[in-house]
């Protein structure tokens, strides 16, 4: 008596789908081990765009300048003032910096014979991937400001004529793995400095 050897059609199914499994796994192994650091460093250049956003601003703020009002917007996600930074010799631009959807623009104005035309607003994306919420963007401070975490921000509506100095908080996704909903904090903040009195900054 012969029997003839070869698999079972229930082997050939077991085997099939032992084998489709440890592909599966495999496959998942190499798209996190190549996504991962493609992850992290979007994350770390995020996180270097927002310390560079803060900076600028910062210094954008402390030489805010246009007589005794340079700044003329003041809300939570927000901001419209004048600085010379970063405008031709004599000019002094028109910034705002204000938030839409998950994205922070800084529009600028340059003016033209001392007209600020608002038509030819430059409107530049500087940040993505922020995760606020309802966290303000913005906070503004009176001449009382000390520096400490106990100083109370001024309430909305803001009146202009008292803020003298003012905070930026940007809060982006890390996200370092794709399921990383962790986030990274910053704020900055600088007094404006023709309408600061006992400030030091």
């Amino acid at each position: 008596m012969t029997f003839s050897k070869g698999f079972t059609l229930i082997e050939v199914v077991i085997a099939v789908s032992v084998f489709s499994g440890l592909i599966i796994i495999v496959a998942s192994l190499l798209i996190n081990i190549m996504q991962n650091p493609q992850l992290q460093m979007a994350a770390m250049d995020n996180i270097d765009r927002t310390r560079f956003v803060s900076s600028q601003f910062t210094n954008e703020i402390r030489a805010a300048a246009y007589g005794s009002y340079p700044l003329i917007g003041a809300e939570n996600s927000e901001i419209i003032f004048y600085s010379p930074v970063g405008a031709g010799a004599g000019n002094i631009n028109r910034i705002r910096y204000y938030i839409s959807g998950n994205n922070l623009y800084k529009a600028v104005i340059v003016p033209v014979n001392g007209i600020y035309d608002i038509s030819e607003e430059v409107i530049t994306l500087v940040l993505t991937g922020l995760s606020n919420g309802t966290d303000p963007l913005f906070y503004y401070y009176g001449g009382d400001y000390n520096g400490s975490q106990s100083s109370v921000p001024l309430s909305q509506p803001v009146n202009v004529n008292q803020v003298k100095f003012v905070k930026i908080n940007l809060i982006v996704q890390k996200q370092t793995t794709a399921q990383d909903t962790s986030s990274f904090s910053l704020d900055a903040g600088a007094a404006i400095r023709v309408l600061k009195n006992n400030l030091s900054n």
